[in-house]
């Protein structure tokens, strides 16, 4: 438990705890709170201490967050969360403080300051001061709300709370706050400086006072066991009474019931009322003459022995009356000795009485038990068992008596359930640290799940990158091949338009060599020819053929006058025909004319 570590320990392992509560704050995400769906600008956030002030000063019991979902409002994710926080550490305290639900519940109402502060504050919201003043409630694990000066003392302390955290609403600083945990703490140091005196005092009275109580049972018991069914005359009953009870209750203080005053007094006791019964008495006459003739004397003796004052006279006057008539065999007027019990209770359990044995009662000294449940539960402290009487001195823990409880009807109310042990308590130290580690884990583990979701997203993105990226040059490689395809085909269609214009063009070629060969073949000797001239200032050279030699192929040509003359070999001139460098006049046109009728028969043809 922490309330036995070191304090130094304690206040090193608190302080890592709260600081916790920084990363919780902004970290943590809670199914079904009012979060904001995007975040939100510093002046777009609802501010909330009027509400928290609202419910705090009207003692509201529900939590924060149902507060916050009841009103249409925005708020921070950090709201939020100090709200959870602050109800989740709340919510555990109500069940294992194991205060009174009362107490508990009026402890608990601070979940609105303290998300109002952790929101301002954060982990320092839960300051030593504040740690240390709710931890000291663990004084009053007694405390029940039964009305007593002590319980009333303390619901006056918590009304003094409401005004110091109203201050501190009010201010908006926590001064108000800590002054008074600071006061409560040292009033509470005072008090218990005076608990010691006030036990050892109480102690002291109580043991004394069941002496006595044992002392007076046991005189009623030995005068009840005696007298139980008899008729005696009236001055023997007011004698026993007015004078015996009391010796034999101071003999039984003196020296116990087995002590040797008290065993003669019980003697004495039992003569009296042999000699006041004629049913006991008149049986043995002789007797009767010996006892009369010593009791007063040893009546007196007795009483000597336990008293420091003598009997006064008038005392035996009844008795001495009662034995002179006894004596003369005169029958005294009877009645019952004994009243009724609500007069003269009495119990002959006193009489054989024996206290627990130690081991017995020593394990629940020192402990807390309580009776009842929820609001009307009551609380008591088993300070120590009265041995002189076997009962229980019931306190509130500081010294205060709540009353008395014999051994054996405790043992019968814990068998039965009705009387049971208080539970064990948590101090809130202890509640918020386990608190705040348990919503800590569960924000490493959410950053860990976000952690691993925002790493299997980016694993995701690049992945559908790398899918984009691959699909893309897959398009990019399919574009290019269908570009290609089609370039393919255009090239293919290109050099096909290109070969078949080759074609045409060699057939067109062959064509004109052939219609060329054939004009050649047809000149005539005197036929005329035009050779182009060498330069495009000259005119073309007119010839006229003047010889054809068949065997060398060769076309001798002179200009008008004879002179000039040029030789053509006959496939130079058909080249030049073609080539257009050389016209045989006369025939041009009908070469022309023949060529195009060709040309236009090849093309039909072609297509």
């Amino acid at each position: 438990m922490s309330q036995h570590r070191p304090k130094s320990h304690q206040k090193a392992s608190r302080k890592a705890a709260a600081e916790k509560i920084d990363n919780v704050l902004t970290g943590i995400r809670v199914p079904d709170l009012p979060y904001p769906a995007a975040r939100l600008a510093p002046e777009a956030v609802s501010d909330w201490k009027p509400l928290l002030y609202s419910c705090w000063t009207e003692q509201r019991d529900e939590r924060v967050t149902h507060v916050l979902r009841s009103v249409h409002l925005d708020w921070s994710v950090r709201q939020v969360n100090a709200a959870y926080i602050a109800d989740r550490i709340m919510d555990v305290y109500l069940k294992t403080s194991g205060l009174h639900t009362t107490l508990a519940r009026r402890i608990a109402r601070l979940r609105f300051y303290l998300a109002w502060r952790m929101d301002v504050d954060g982990h320092r919201a839960f300051s030593e001061t504040l740690l240390g003043w709710l931890d000291s409630f663990q004084e009053w694990r007694g405390w029940s709300d039964s009305g007593g000066r002590s319980a009333k003392a303390l619901l006056d302390q918590l009304d003094a709370v409401v005004v110091a955290v109203s201050a501190s609403f009010a201010s908006g600083t926590t001064e108000a706050v800590d002054t008074f945990c600071t006061q409560w703490q040292q009033e509470a140091a005072r008090r218990n400086a005076q608990t010691g005196k006030l036990r050892q005092r109480l102690l002291e009275t109580e043991q004394g006072a069941a002496r006595q109580r044992r002392a007076d049972q046991t005189a009623r018991a030995l005068v009840g066991r005696a007298l139980q069914g008899r008729k005696l005359p009236q001055p023997v009953i007011r004698f026993i009474f007015d004078y015996w009870q009391g010796l034999l209750k101071q003999a039984v203080w003196d020296s116990g019931v087995n002590g040797e005053t008290c065993r003669h007094g019980n003697k004495l006791l039992e003569w009296l009322v042999w000699i006041g019964d004629p049913s006991l008495s008149d049986e043995n006459r002789n007797r009767l003459y010996h006892v009369g003739e010593q009791l007063g004397d040893r009546i007196m003796d007795v009483w000597n022995r336990v008293f420091d004052q003598p009997l006064s006279g008038s005392a035996l006057a009844g008795i001495e009356t009662v034995m002179v008539s006894r004596l003369r065999g005169e029958a005294p007027e009877l009645v019952d000795a004994l009243p009724g019990t609500e007069t003269f209770p009495w119990s002959p359990e006193w009489l054989g009485f024996e206290p627990p044995a130690p081991d017995q009662f020593k394990p629940y000294e020192g402990r807390w038990f309580v009776e009842g449940a929820g609001q009307d539960e009551q609380r008591r402290y088993f300070f120590t068992l009265l041995e002189e009487s076997a009962e229980i001195l019931w306190t509130n823990g500081a010294g205060v008596k709540l009353g008395l409880q014999p051994w054996r009807a405790f043992s019968m109310a814990q068998e039965s359930g009705i009387m049971r042990p208080l539970p064990a308590q948590t101090p809130f130290g202890e509640v918020f640290e386990e608190t705040v580690e348990v919503l800590s884990a569960a924000w490493e583990k959410q950053r860990l799940e976000r952690q691993k979701a925002a790493e299997a997203a980016k694993a995701r993105a690049e992945w559908l990158r790398k899918e984009k990226e691959a699909a893309e040059r897959r398009r990019q490689e399919q574009e290019a091949a269908r570009r290609a395809a089609i370039e393919l085909q255009r090239q293919e269609a290109e050099n096909q338009r290109l070969a078949d214009e080759k074609a045409e063009q060699e057939r067109l070629y062959n064509e004109k060599m052939r219609l060329a060969q054939q004009q050649v073949e047809r000149i005539n000797l005197g036929g005329w020819i035009a050779v182009e001239a060498e330069s495009p200032e000259s005119e073309p050279a007119r010839l006229k053929l003047a010889v054809r030699t068949n065997a060398s192929r060769k076309l001798i040509f002179v200009d008008r006058l004879g002179l000039n003359r040029r030789e053509f070999p006959e496939d130079e001139l058909v080249l030049g025909l073609v080539e257009g460098r050389i016209r045989i006049l006369g025939g041009a046109t009908e070469f022309d004319e023949t060529l195009s009728r060709v040309v236009g028969r090849i093309r039909i043809g072609r297509n």
